[in-house]
């Protein structure tokens, strides 16, 4: 045979194997996991006064007699929180809020086991009075930052925000593909439920405006929202204002979907807890497309989960069943986690 005729042959049989398709064993290799974390950490604070906030409690002479001990051990346990919850690997990205400052952050990622990982912070001061703050971490190894801001919420009728931002934060996951990603802490119905509908209403707005111009720039962009939003999946905050949809998901079209709504209607399970009642207000809410993708970044088959280690509960004798293992339980210090239990999201690349 000539060496033309070989060459073509060659370059055929190259042609022919590049157009088939991937074998299940090599699918597999190409495919990986990406996992987040959100933790409510319930007032990770350090023990020095900031004269802007007002922190008094959280003072070694303060009414919770807040010491460095005391901020150690809360160090600790959140660190196994996180290492636990990651399994064989720690989550790539852990939205955090109740942290009162970058300097507890810097403590938690240096002072503890999840030293050797790497992680990078993002965090901007808000302007909650309290001096509490959203924030986020995420292993450089695994999720290129490209952008972050924090989004503020205006109350009805005030030109002056005061509670916490939103957190807004744009990456590259492993394969390359954009996630949006949104960490929240809407207000409380300290004053009454009724009576603070309008702020986390406020607080739904304010995040709806940014992912509905990101899905205008994008219909396929892949937005995480996550958070601590005081409200349930069926209350008109989530709902109705930020629009985010439960039950049966449509295959076509953008829109938001709340992902921990089918975990409801069981009397044990929630994040938190008050008195008898188990509720469900720590929630990951993603957009559409990563429902509806078989490539790039989605939502993996284990969807989203409320992390239930035994050790972050304890027995209620009040109310029957467990509880939250809480760090304080009103100005008693009980030296636990949180009043919130951590939640997952997975996802595959």
């Amino acid at each position: 045979m000539k060496l033309s005729n070989i060459l073509k042959a060659a370059l055929i049989a190259t042609i022919f194997i590049c157009n088939q398709p991937a074998t299940a064993q090599q699918e597999k290799a190409t495919t990986g996991e990406f996992k987040i974390m959100f933790y409510n950490v319930e007032n990770l604070f350090d023990p020095f006064d900031d004269t802007l906030k007002n922190d008094n409690e959280f003072l070694p002479t303060g009414i919770r007699g807040w010491t460095w001990k005391k901020f150690e051990r809360k160090l600790q346990n959140t660190s196994k929180v996180i290492i636990t919850a990651g399994g064989w690997r720690p989550p790539e990205i852990v939205g955090f809020c109740e942290v009162e400052n970058r300097f507890a952050l810097i403590q938690l990622l240096k002072r503890t086991p999840l030293e050797p990982f790497g992680y990078q912070i993002v965090h901007h001061e808000s302007p909650d009075a309290r001096g509490i703050d959203v924030g986020l971490i995420y292993r450089p190894d695994r999720f290129t930052l490209i952008y972050d801001r924090a989004i503020p919420v205006f109350f009805e009728g005030e030109s002056v925000a005061t509670t916490r931002d939103i957190l807004y934060v744009k990456g590259l996951v492993p394969g390359g593909d954009t996630l949006h990603l949104f960490v929240n802490h809407w207000p409380s119905k300290y004053g009454g439920a009724a009576a603070t509908i309008p702020r986390r209403r406020d607080a739904a707005i304010a995040l709806k405006t940014v992912t509905d111009s990101i899905s205008a720039v994008n219909p396929l962009a892949s937005i995480v929202i996550m958070g601590d939003f005081n409200d349930e999946p069926t209350d008109e905050s989530l709902a109705i204002h930020l629009g985010a949809k439960f039950g049966k998901a449509d295959t076509t079209g953008f829109y938001l979907y709340n992902l921990m709504h089918e975990l409801m209607g069981k009397w044990d399970i929630g994040s938190n807890k008050f008195r008898e009642q188990w509720s469900i207000i720590d929630q990951f809410i993603v957009s559409s497309p990563m429902l509806n993708k078989t490539s790039g970044v989605r939502l993996s088959g284990k969807r989203a989960e409320i992390f239930r280690a035994p050790f972050l509960l304890e027995d209620d004798k009040n109310f029957n069943g467990t509880r939250p293992f809480r760090t304080f339980n009103g100005p008693t210090y009980l030296g636990g986690f949180s009043d919130h239990l951590p939640i997952l999201l997975y996802l595959n690349y």
